[in-house]
């Protein structure tokens, strides 16, 4: 399988002038400009497959393909799957079971203490990085449980912890996230006649204390998740029983009721204020749990069906309520069909469009929704991701969103170690997001453009965060005005990097001609030593440059600007004037290549893909082939592809080389074809129309295209669409 990959060592990409080879005592006095290596532009390797994550198959105890279990990645390369019913022969389970993916096998734990009952439709969250918190669920006397059983992962015990306060509604197959020390639990079903719930409650984890019960949304088998200080709520199914796209969220900033921790013996009539009561609520009683009396365990703090029952209906739940309706859009996963698995990962709800068995592999997706902006894009095809000949059962992903795995089984099972019985959690499928363009939660939280706080005293107003904001005021000063500078940098001016061929450029370029070097770019070697490690190599080494006090990068100007910048900043948002364009982003992403950076290529892969529009995409295409990032450079394509007549009228696209322009045209397959004005708007394509939605292609099958595109023979949704997304807001 071809990867991008970094270069190991960057010692090949130095080209030292004829004077280098001289001792260092002999060019103390010289003048002469170290020469660092031309991009790899010139020396453009073939295009690979780009990343295709490979099935991993699972060896030992497989379990069953067990219904409403848990499964949680908890660290290390192991996942633990508890619970769940046997989809053959309906029996429900409190089984323990490990899988080690590093040694790709499957373990029945054995576990102690206060061992739960057998449950499904529970939720398990990974807590304090070593135990797994266990919530709820339904038995096997369908009676609904709200118990919260800990399990140690290191000593495999079971304990159960003293809870205070009202409990909610025993519930099965709701969502539970855990934040700031609180378990929020939201929706699922309860009841004989399995009603819906609506509500919304949390445990804090601080005082093993519950917060009083509010009103919210009915849901059930849905995904919940904490994000920029609210709690979103997104799929599953509704009271009607059908599939739910729109998405919910809940304020919890400034609200007492969220902020404030609960104490030992709160009741639900002190939690009550006067100030909920205004809110009327005219839907049905909902009905009490079960009342089989089953507990899940001995020592099990199960409450009584007729103590959850109030004739108090509950208040909405304090803090704005959004929700937001997807009515249309070129990328919009449609809920409807194959089997869904939605998380949170840097900012984004993704969706996994996975293959179920009426479906076809062009209709599967990874499709993400940014929560700052509400719009949705395709990350990648199904057809690149999933075998159709497997079908996916659960989901699991590390706590820093970077690292996705799906379990399942092959569609028709085989007759080794007793498979042909029925399915088995038999394969993983492991998604690396990183190489899709992702973040990670915690570089995506550095990364966010507003701060949470003045960024320094002296630069209260700036976008900037901490010191940067005052590195930032030196940066490209001359000495003369009191910097300090004691660099220089010069790089090819932005005009003669951008009109030469391809084909004209050489290893050393054109760049000992001072006509087509750059103004001097001022800067502080101890910042670039700190922060550029390739740089820190070559001044330890005490080469021409730490004699000359001068450096040539041939790379553009204004790339290598940006890039100075953000070794002094730490940041490439767009703030304008001085945060990088596009454009320069993407020459960025060919350095962090040549210099191995990886932080900032996801940087850059990141917002090049978030942020893919006309005016830059043939350069962004461009750049992603130089720098080795497949996933970016197709994705720029099918861009290009799809609005085409608007890009090759982009001076972007005017100064690509000849060889460049030849492998952008090269991207469409054999059979594709322009499609424009009349045709184009019969058959829909006009306003990012869809094929299938708007009109079919002659030949029947889905397609897309963009206000002037062209199409291929299998061409599916296209990644990006100009207008604006059709929504409801409520």
């Amino acid at each position: 399988m071809a990867q991008p990959s970094f270069s190991s060592g960057l010692s090949s990409t130095i080209t030292p002038t004829a004077a280098t080879s001289a001792t260092p005592n002999s060019m103390s006095s010289s003048n002469n400009t170290f020469l660092m290596s031309a991009s790899p532009v010139r020396n453009r390797k073939a295009a690979n497959d780009g990343y295709k994550p490979k099935i991993i198959s699972t060896i030992g105890a497989k379990p069953a393909c067990l219904v409403n279990a848990s499964v949680t990645y908890v660290g290390n390369d192991q996942i633990y799957a508890f619970g769940g019913f046997d989809q053959y022969t309906d029996e429900v389970y409190n089984h323990v079971l490990r899988l080690n993916l590093a040694s790709r096998q499957w373990n029945l734990v054995d576990n102690y203490g206060d061992i739960p009952g057998v449950r499904m439709g529970h939720t398990a969250n990974l807590w304090q990085g070593d135990k797994l918190l266990v919530y709820g669920g339904e038995n096997e006397h369908r009676a609904y449980l709200s118990d919260v059983i800990i399990f140690d992962l290191k000593t495999a015990h079971w304990t159960q912890p003293e809870l205070n306060g009202p409990a909610p509604r025993g519930r099965a197959r709701h969502s539970a996230v855990i934040h700031d020390e609180k378990l929020y639990i939201t929706g699922g079903m309860t009841g004989h006649d399995s009603y819906v719930l609506d509500d919304i409650c949390y445990l804090d984890l601080k005082t093993w204390t519950w917060s009083r019960t509010w009103r919210f949304v009915p849901r059930y088998d849905h995904t919940s998740w904490i994000w920029n200080g609210r709690i979103w709520i997104f799929g599953g199914l509704g009271e009607d029983m059908e599939r739910m796209s729109e998405i919910w969220w809940l304020d919890l900033r400034g609200s007492p009721a969220f902020d404030t921790p609960m104490t030992y013996g709160t009741n639900d009539r002190q939690l009550t204020a006067s100030r909920f009561q205004r809110y009327p609520f005219n839907g049905p009683t909902q009905p009490a749990t079960g009342s089989t009396g089953y507990v899940a365990n001995s020592s099990s703090v199960q409450s009584n069906p007729s103590q959850l029952s109030t004739a108090r209906s509950p208040p909405v739940a304090p803090g704005p309520i959004s929700s937001l309706k997807f009515v249309s859009s070129p990328n919009l996963p449609t809920q409807a069909l194959g089997t869904h698995f939605h998380v949170y990962s840097s900012g984004c709800l993704l969706d996994f469009v996975t293959p179920a068995s009426i479906m076809s592999s062009f209709e599967t997706s990874l499709s993400a929704l940014d929560l700052d902006t509400l719009r949705w894009q395709k990350l990648a095809d199904g057809k690149d991701l999933f075998n159709p000949s497997y079908r996916w059962h659960y989901c699991a992903m590390n706590e820093d969103g970077t690292q996705a795995w799906l379990l399942g089984c092959p569609n028709e099972p085989t007759n080794n170690a007793g498979d042909a019985t029925g399915e088995y959690l038999s394969d993983v499928l492991p998604i690396d997001l990183r190489k899709l363009g992702l973040l990670g939660n915690s570089l995506a939280l550095e990364s966010r453009s507003e701060p949470k706080m003045p960024s320094s005293d002296a630069n209260i107003s700036s976008y900037l965060t901490g010191i940067g904001a005052d590195l930032a005021k030196t940066f490209d000063q001359p000495p003369d005005t009191g910097s300090g500078a004691d660099f220089v940098i010069t790089a090819e001016r932005d005009d003669d990097i951008d009109l030469v061929d391809d084909a004209s450029m050489t290893e050393s370029g054109d760049s000992n001609n001072p006509a087509n070097t750059s103004s001097p770019i001022h800067v502080h070697k101890l910042i670039l030593q700190a922060r550029w490690p390739h740089f820190a190599r070559l001044w330890a080494s005490q080469m021409l440059e730490f004699h000359t006090k001068k450096m040539h990068i041939p790379e553009p100007y204004s790339a290598v600007r940006s890039f100075l910048y953000y070794l002094y900043t730490d940041s490439i948002a767009p703030h304008p004037p001085y945060g990088p364009s596009l454009n320069d982003v993407a020459g960025m992403l060919v350095m962090a290549n040549i210099y191995d950076m990886p932080r900032l290529r996801l940087l850059c892969v990141n917002r090049l893909g978030k942020e893919l529009e006309v005016e830059h995409a043939a350069v962004i295409w461009e750049r992603a082939g130089t720098a080795g990032e497949e996933w970016l450079k197709r994705r720029a394509a099918s861009f290009c592809m799809l609005h085409w007549g608007r890009v090759v009228r982009t001076n972007g696209f005017r100064c690509l080389g000849r060889k460049s322009l030849m492998e952008l045209c090269e991207e469409v397959d054999t059979e594709g074809r322009v499609v424009g004005g009349d045709e184009l708007e019969v058959l829909g394509g006009l306003g990012g129309g869809r094929f299938g939605v708007g009109g079919t292609g002659r030949d029947g099958r889905k397609r897309s295209v963009g206000s002037a595109g062209v199409l291929g023979a299998g061409d599916e949704d296209g990644e990006e669409d100009g207008e604006e997304e059709g929504m409801e807001l409520n």
